[in-house]
């Protein structure tokens, strides 16, 4: 990711709670020349300033053959909107985008029914995460129920080795064009372009 050092966010608890809180990622993966994509929730877990995301595919999506072969990337999106021109002071100006956008990279180690432990570890600690009060509904599911459910997965672990983050909010501009455009954003009747601007705000406090 092209990231301006204007931009630049490197902060590992400020990148790990805007991938929590943005946990719904595009899951990217490359298999002989081709890129593979899938729209999937993560669990994320910090071990000693070790990033570690947890998820799982469903076993007929050909992205799974990818899962251990090389590099693949999650990417968390947050909120965004259009900046207008107009709000900037100088009249020589362009439209533009806000966004805050993490990327995480890393090799997807395979976790499936053949390690039954390992694969409802990692189911459990997803539910944790989107559902806690669910386990006991998935406890109470007879054996034979949860292990055919399982077997339609294939789960994968992937330690983070690189973490990059981008918070692109007018950050290169004058202080009274950023306070214009985080009070328009933030203002907005569109949540998500709302949410941009009240960002700019918390930042510039």
């Amino acid at each position: 990711m092209y990231i301006p050092n204007a931009y630049r966010e490197d902060d590992l608890e400020t990148l790990v709670a805007f991938m929590r809180a943005n946990s719904f990622v595009t899951f990217v993966s490359v298999l002989d020349g081709q890129i593979h994509a899938s729209h999937i929730p993560l669990a994320i877990e910090v071990t000693d300033q070790i990033v570690k995301l947890k998820g799982h595919l469903a076993r007929q999506n050909p992205q799974c053959q990818a899962l251990g072969v090389g590099d693949s990337l999650a990417i968390f999106t947050g909120p965004h909107g259009y900046v207008s021109p107009s709000l900037y002071e100088a009249h020589e100006s362009v439209p533009t985008w806000n966004y805050i956008a993490v990327h995480a990279t890393g090799t997807p180690q395979t976790v499936t029914i053949d390690d039954p432990q390992a694969i409802r570890a990692m189911i459990e600690s997803m539910i944790d995460v989107y559902e806690p009060a669910y386990q006991e509904q998935w406890a109470s599911f007879p054996e034979k129920y949860r292990a055919g459910m399982l077997k339609g997965i294939v789960g994968f672990e992937m330690q983070v080795t690189r973490l990059e983050g981008k918070y692109k909010l007018s950050q290169n501009r004058s202080m009274i064009d950023q306070h214009r455009v985080a009070e328009a954003l933030s203002t907005s009747s569109d949540p998500v372009v709302a949410a941009t601007g009240v960002e700019m705000q918390r930042r510039m406090e």
